[in-house]
């Protein structure tokens, strides 16, 4: 007898329950063995997402721009793409600073400026504008510089469509090699409810209930601006700017939407999210440049709502008051400075750029660093949302939409048997892939060429 095979959401949820179980266990008895062990879990999950991440971003950037070539209006849809990202940036960081503004999440936490400390990493305009050329190609791989390494892909992807048919053998490799990296992540994304259990446990056994209790208006906070985004103003947009189903966008991305929680990574999610993506209906074409740019660009949760409270909880543990004029450039960073999470470690990084910005102390994002891992689940889960959504947005208001192949669109689990790829993918008795755009069918939306 076979056993029911579990779905993969369910397999996350109970890793999530069972790391906050082992989590309590480890702390409450002191059992030392089981604390290492939900550590290293953990931590081996995050590095086998990390290992992938430099040369991923690279050969997707230079595929994803070369790919531009094929697409009609190209320069129309990047500019449409990146206009849309500002846009849902803006309302994020708008519904941030309100939140922040109505529940004081500084006050009555007990916490002072001495429980403060500099992170050894910061964020300034200056490090953000000379950091983005590389001073040798070897670097930004070692030390995992997103930022350097996506100006150098963007680089080699245009020469790559100056040189023309002479950069075809590069292109056919690039293409080989990020085909071998996403289906090395798939195997890696099929260990999330595993990471999820290490993870998790790791958080509850560090720090345990009490520090949630400490930061519970400021996490409340997080995780309420980050709802309202992906569960208030996305499915608005979807609605009346893109005027499709929004339950139906979900079913779709829900498969990166959860993973993204679990792993904490857009980068790291980002195969899935490309191809949840396509199976959306986006034109692969459009898609494979539109996913990478996101990944390292697009960071609602991370760059917008949480620096927009972060900055209201540091200055009022500081006793700093803020005016109209802090709150317009907390706007301002959350915008136009996004893309400096790509260059660091995420949300830390946009943080100290918003907190040098507004002149407060970087000592108060030591105050923050411990609920941290809390926080960063919620915060990815929104980043990569908008991340697909902004390519439905668009497609869906260029017409390259295929609304045959966004209806059908369902959620799939990574585990299934027929691959990474799900049952949608699997081919029919008359050797057609069952789930994609047909041109014989009506009411799908033609691909450029």
């Amino acid at each position: 007898m076979r056993l029911p095979r579990v779905p993969f959401w369910a397999q996350i949820l109970a890793g999530l329950a069972l790391g906050v179980l082992l989590g309590w266990v480890a702390r409450t008895w002191e059992v030392a063995w089981l604390g290492t062990t939900l550590t290293r879990t953990g931590d081996l999950f995050v590095q086998l997402l990390k290992l992938a991440v430099a040369p991923l971003v690279f050969f997707a950037i230079v595929i994803s721009v070369t790919n531009l070539r094929k697409v009609s209006n190209a320069a129309r849809l990047a500019t449409r793409t990146l206009l849309w990202f500002m846009v849902t940036s803006l309302v994020a960081v708008a519904i941030g600073l309100t939140i922040g503004l109505l529940t004081d999440p500084g006050a009555g936490t007990g916490l002072t400026a001495a429980d403060g400390a500099e992170p050894e990493q910061a964020g300034s305009w200056l490090d953000f504008l000379t950091g983005i050329v590389p001073t040798d190609v070897i670097t930004p791989f070692t030390e995992l510089n997103v930022l350097q390494i996506v100006f150098m892909a963007a680089v080699t992807g245009v020469a790559a469509l100056k040189l023309g048919p002479r950069a075809e053998p590069l292109l056919a490799f690039g293409e080989s090699v990020l085909a071998l990296l996403q289906k090395a992540l798939w195997w890696v994304i099929r260990l999330a409810p595993l990471g999820s259990l290490g993870l998790i446990g790791t958080a509850i056994k560090d720090y345990g209930w009490n520090l949630i209790g400490q930061y519970a208006t400021f996490t409340a906070g997080i995780y309420l601006g980050c709802a309202l985004v992906l569960f208030g103003v996305y499915p608005l947009l979807l609605a009346t700017a893109a005027r499709v189903s929004p339950l139906q966008f979900f079913r779709g991305a829900w498969p990166a939407i959860q993973l993204a929680f679990v792993s904490r990574s857009s980068v790291g999610t980002m195969p899935l999210t490309q191809k949840v993506v396509e199976r959306l209906g986006v034109p692969k074409e459009y898609a494979s440049f539109a996913v990478p740019f996101g990944a390292t660009t697009k960071m609602d949760g991370c760059a917008s709502v949480y620096p927009a409270i972060a900055a209201i909880f540091v200055a009022q543990i500081f006793g700093v008051d803020l005016g109209v004029g802090e709150y317009l450039l907390i706007v301002f960073v959350s915008v136009i400075g996004s893309a400096a999470t790509a260059g660091l470690t995420g949300a830390t990084v946009m943080l100290t750029l918003t907190l040098s910005t507004l002149g407060l102390p970087l000592a108060g994002v030591g105050l923050l660093l411990a609920i941290d891992p809390v926080l960063d689940m919620m915060r990815t889960a929104t980043n990569v949302a908008g991340q697909a959504l902004v390519p439905v947005l668009v497609a869906a208001r260029e017409r390259i939409l295929d609304l045959d192949a966004f209806g059908r669109a369902r959620s799939f689990s990574p585990d299934a048997p027929d691959g990474p790829d799900g049952p949608d993918d699997r081919k029919d008795a008359a050797g057609a892939v069952a789930g994609a755009p047909s041109a014989s069918q009506p009411g799908a939306a033609p691909v450029p060429a």
